[in-house]
């Protein structure tokens, strides 16, 4: 057993036992390095990646390669969905030096974090045009030798471009909605008509995208809507026996998936699904949402009331075993066969596809939860687990469900006692009864997002206010300087900022998106100001790459849209869901029981004869109040 052993993370557990004397991302690392002037050779990876195991059986588990790296390296091992700022920092390097990045990643740097080389995945062997993993070694030993100087200025240059790309001044140029017009031109371009998404093979779930095409009420953006969500629900990369989405489609015709499932995709994806059944009323939409949170219940949620972070792509040390089925095995099970549900996969298994009846679903899933299962990362990710609270909250009064409310309710109470320190500053990451690491911008954006959602379902006003709370301890990230926020303010060689959804939307959308609907219920300009200085930032990317900043453009859409408040005092249920009805992105909303001046939408705001009252305002500035759905229907309809 190596320090791995004393660790909480499962993918760094799953190395605990490899011959590599691998350290945990830390100082004890470093001084060695620097105390034995050996370079890091730091590995970076996540427990759900198929690649990383590949890597790890092919070199980690071998004595000689072992031997190796405990030689000449000083060997740190990272999860990157622990360490954001760890794989976001080193990846940006690696893609500067090789044009691509990926995991595993490899990088190796000086005793005092300075990357100077580094690449993804290598094989045992000569391959793929890549020296073997064994020949690289001995190369950059070698190197780091005999040419000191030439890394260090290597390294020196790295850094000082990741730094400069950091510390890019505010863009002087006007914001307009220009640029989500833009936007939406450049995902014409890239759209495939024929099944859906944008660009090539392999394809990734635009959630984010999408949610922008909505936003935009044009009719060519729905039917790209429309064509990628039905080609994604096809059958492949979504699970039709279990629900739920795979990680991403290796083909254009979103049919073989890598088989891993993460808990941001389908937290994403059952909200973008769910706005879509808003838009169009279209029921198979309703149904891959209830399909993909009861997924989500069912195989990921924890006993403590969290989610575990992803199911792995492979099944004894072959991807997609559990999902896959040979034409006899759906004929043993069903006592008929079904070749009209089968595709292709490899190995003579087959990959179902197509509208599978519900006895048949229910009976093939029976089949399926008796095989082995892939591995579960029980660990809880905050950040992620801020979406599935937004997810089950919306989807809980959108559908009228008390199963999802109770989740979400039990959600945000593990995120609020259990993920938090004493002072509720939240951690990163939580499993076996351990909550730890700082939490970073993404994680405080995207819960405070789900507090907010959580509000709306609610009327209970704790979780607007706990919205705020959260949102104002990400002042911590900040640049007071330029604007924006920093990814975390953990002690690296360099901090940086993230502005593109890789693939969850990055912690500067999310916290512009979340200050503005906070901006907008208190009133509060400050807030305002700071999305609107991290639009600044990013302008330069919205106009040169806007389909990797589509939730940047979302929140930039929030940003120009008619202003609309709607505030309701009293108890009445049917007031607040009359607020909400219907897909209005760009509306924020504060209720309370009775009348209060702690929030400012509600200030000032009565009853009316003793009965409860909505109050539809622009700026604060509000028509006269209405006591009846019928009346508040009719005044949002005149708006």
């Amino acid at each position: 057993m190596n320090r791995l052993a004393q660790e909480t993370s499962p993918y760094l557990l799953q190395h605990a036992d490899n011959p590599v004397d691998w350290y945990p991302w830390g100082d004890e690392a470093f001084e060695r390095a620097r105390a034995e002037d050996k370079p890091i050779l730091l590995s970076v990876g996540y427990a759900a990646c198929h690649w990383c195991h590949v890597m790890e059986h092919e070199s980690f588990e071998d004595e000689e390669t072992a031997a190796l790296m405990n030689e000449r390296f000083v060997p740190v091992k990272v999860d990157r969905e622990e360490r954001p700022d760890v794989d976001g920092l080193y990846m940006e390097a690696v893609v500067t030096m090789t044009g691509q990045g990926g995991w595993p990643m490899t990088v190796f740097l000086t005793p005092d974090g300075r990357p100077f080389y580094g690449g993804t995945y290598f094989p045992p062997e000569p391959r793929f045009n890549m020296p073997s993993f064994q020949q690289l070694l001995h190369a950059v030993s070698q190197a780091y030798q005999e040419r000191r100087g030439e890394l260090e200025e290597q390294a020196d240059a790295l850094v000082g471009a990741i730094r400069e790309a950091s510390d890019r001044q505010p863009s002087n140029e006007p914001l307009t909605s220009e640029l989500i017009s833009l936007a939406v031109s450049a995902l014409h371009a890239q759209f495939d008509p024929g099944h859906g998404g944008f660009g090539r093979a392999p394809k990734f779930p635009p959630a984010s995208n999408l949610e922008l095409l909505l936003r935009t009420g044009r009719d060519d953006a729905l039917e790209m809507v429309r064509a990628t969500l039905d080609g994604m629900a096809a059958g492949g990369m979504y699970d039709v026996l279990g629900g739920g989405f795979h990680r991403y489609s290796v083909d254009g015709a979103w049919l073989v998936p890598h088989f891993e499932k993460m808990l941001y995709d389908n937290a994403l994806l059952a909200s973008t699904y769910l706005h879509a059944w808003l838009v169009t009323g279209e029921e198979r939409y309703r149904r891959v949402v209830e399909e993909t949170l009861d997924y989500m219940v069912r195989d990921l949620r924890l006993l403590e009331g969290g989610f575990a972070s992803a199911q792995d792509a492979d099944t004894g040390g072959v991807e997609g075993l559990t999902y896959t089925w040979t034409p006899e095995e759906i004929e043993d099970a069903l006592e008929e066969p079904h070749p009209e549900w089968l595709q292709p996969f490899e190995g003579g298994r087959c990959i179902i596809r197509g509208a599978v009846p519900e006895e048949a679903r229910q009976r093939l899933l029976e089949v399926r939860m008796a095989r082995p299962q892939p591995l579960r990362d029980d660990k809880v990710i905050a950040a992620w687990n801020g979406m599935a609270l937004a997810a089950f909250a919306e989807a809980a009064h959108r559908l009228e469900s008390p199963d999802y409310l109770a989740v979400a309710l039990e959600l945000a109470a593990f995120l609020r006692e259990t993920m938090a320190d004493d002072e509720g500053r939240l951690r990163r990451t939580y499993r076996d009864g351990v909550a730890k690491i700082d939490g970073y911008l993404e994680d405080y954006a995207h819960v405070a997002n789900g507090y907010i959602e959580l509000h709306w379902a609610t009327g209970d006003l704790r979780w607007l206010a706990e919205a705020r709370r959260v949102a104002e301890l990400a002042q911590a990230f900040v640049d007071t300087d330029r604007g924006g926020w920093f990814v975390g303010d953990h002690d690296l060689v360099a901090r940086r900022k993230e502005f593109d959804d890789h693939p969850t939307p990055s912690g500067n959308a999310m916290m512009a998106f979340v200050s503005l609907r906070l901006a907008r219920i208190w009133g509060d300009d400050e807030l305002e100001r700071a999305a609107v200085g991290a639009f600044r930032l990013a302008y330069p990317l919205l106009e040169r790459a806007p389909t990797a900043l589509g939730h940047m453009l979302c929140a930039l859409d929030f940003h120009f849209s008619a202003l609309r408040e709607i505030a309701v005092v009293g108890e009445s249920e049917e007031l607040r869901r009359a607020a909400l009805a219907g897909f209005q992105p760009n509306t924020v909303f504060a209720f309370s029981p009775e009348p209060t001046d702690d929030v400012p939408l509600l200030a000032a705001k009565t009853l009316v004869d003793g009965r409860p009252a909505a109050y539809v305002c622009e700026r604060f500035a509000c028509q006269a109040p209405v006591t009846s759905a019928e009346e508040l229907r009719a005044a949002l309809t005149a708006g």
